[in-house]
């Protein structure tokens, strides 16, 4: 385990870099999700990147993770596994996964940490293990990322993490019994939790650094997986965090704003005019009222109150502001991936829809598969083969593989299985003597895997 002081010193360090990002950050959310009343920020005035940047987060849960459906799987990782009772297993071992991420709190706290990668680039998902007795042996939390610091290894992946929270003093004495007396307790404790690569695995130490030059170890252990899921939408070459699309459309989000307001303000001086009046000892401005049916008394021969022209109109904001919209949900991804205004869609339409769906979310997704969802499973099934509830799997490809069976993975695999049903089209029309050509049990397998088939449809034997 490395020290203490060496751990703080490195937490420092990844702050320092960090802190040029958490105004950009800040920005991002105080446009699309504005903070409670009373806690500041700017006055909104459009709702139209927060409306986007809702459906492109619940987008990517429809269609990455959906709720309640198999986004994932686990098969044998060669497809004539000589050992007949593996693939049930892993059927079994993925159907005991799904059925405690379904009973736990994943859908809610990971569309939070979507909400976070959408609008700051970057989601970090805590999994843990829950108390014996809950419904679901997993329970996840999603970290708010003023609260992580991240660091990335060789291999390009965010591998540490670090977490600093001032708990209160009841969660305090929870979670660390005994360390400090209740009665001589502060109100909060400055708690740094810290996960880091260590030999095959990850190792875990929790720090209270009231005084930082002399930090009390907490709690230390060492995990296969590490517990802290950090993902990114995309990143620059030598950068850390992501970059996320509510990034590319600040601009345009910061225009309509601007332009919105001030369409308002011309449109309350074009419902109340400003108007000029004068100054006859009769007529008092301070005591008129623009109210129907008022009375304002003037000076006989004098003009009273007259309008004031508008020096001219403000018609052109509207084409602007209608542009800037367009941009921003073509920015987020709302205009191509929310929902389908004509529900009248004809079947080349849909195919047409999902091929630019894939070709959008194409380098996102697979970032996505890399850095959260495989680490995530493997981190689902390091908890659930200690409690004894699957037994032990390694997800390393040669024994056993992690196939993703979301909406988007499976447009991919659709074209894989039209292509060989095209194929076998073809080969058919060659005669008898082709078609004997073709491996009937191998083919069919390949299409019960592109298109997601449960490994019990097939007949399993020793020999296959």
């Amino acid at each position: 385990m490395l020290a203490p002081e060496t751990l703080i010193a490195r937490w420092h360090a990844a702050r320092a870099y960090r802190r040029p990002w958490e105004s950009v950050w800040q920005e991002c959310y105080d446009h699309v999700m504005p903070r409670t009343p009373g806690s500041g920020g700017p006055t909104l005035y459009d709702g139209t990147a927060a409306d986007a940047a809702e459906q492109l987060t619940a987008s990517l849960m429809a269609e990455l993770t959906p709720p309640w459906a198999r986004w994932f799987g686990l098969t044998p990782a060669r497809a004539k596994e000589t050992d007949p009772a593996l693939a049930p297993m892993l059927e079994q071992a993925a159907e005991t996964l799904r059925h405690h991420i379904d009973h736990a709190n994943f859908a809610v706290e990971l569309h939070q940490a979507f909400l976070d990668l959408v609008v700051a680039g970057t989601g970090v998902l805590l999994v843990e293990e829950a108390a014996p007795g809950a419904a679901s042996a997993l329970r996840f939390t999603a970290v708010p990322i003023a609260e992580a610091v991240l660091e990335e290894g060789p291999d390009g992946r965010l591998d540490t993490v670090y977490r600093f929270v001032q708990m209160e003093s009841a969660a305090f004495h929870a979670r660390f019994p005994g360390v400090v007396d209740p009665k001589k307790a502060p109100e909060k404790f400055p708690v740094l939790e810290t996960v880091y690569p260590d030999g095959a695995g990850y190792r875990f130490v929790a720090l209270l650094i009231a005084d930082e030059s002399r930090p009390v170890v907490l709690d230390d252990g060492w995990f296969a997986e590490s517990p802290f899921i950090a993902f990114r939408w995309m990143k620059a070459p030598g950068e850390v965090y992501g970059r996320s699309p509510v990034m590319t459309a600040l601009p345009d989000i910061r225009t309509a704003q601007k332009v919105v307001e001030l369409v308002l303000k011309n449109a309350s001086i074009a419902v109340t005019g400003i108007w000029q009046a004068d100054d006859d000892g009769v007529l008092n401005p301070a005591n008129i009222q623009l109210v129907p049916g008022a009375i304002i008394p003037k000076a006989v021969g004098s003009q009273g109150l007259t309008p004031l022209a508008a020096p001219g109109k403000f018609d052109v904001s509207q084409l602007v502001l209608n542009d800037l919209r367009a941009r921003i949900r073509h920015a987020l991804l709302a205009d191509r991936l929310g929902p389908v205004a004509d529900a009248r869609m004809t079947a080349t339409e849909v195919m047409e829809r999902s091929a630019e769906m894939a070709r959008l979310l194409g380098a996102t997704y697979g970032r996505l598969q890399g850095e959260m969802l495989a680490p995530l499973v493997g981190r689902c099934l390091s908890i659930l083969s200690r409690r004894g509830d699957v037994p032990a799997l390694v997800l390393d490809g040669r024994k056993t593989r992690l196939v993703y069976q979301s909406p988007l993975a499976q447009l991919q695999a659709r074209g894989d299985a039209r292509g060989t049903l095209a194929w076998l089209q073809a080969v058919a029309a060659l005669g008898p003597a082709a078609l004997a050509q073709v491996d009937v049990t191998a083919t069919t397998r390949f299409l019960a895997r592109a298109l997601g088939a449960p490994a019990d449809l097939l007949i399993t034997n020793g020999t296959e």
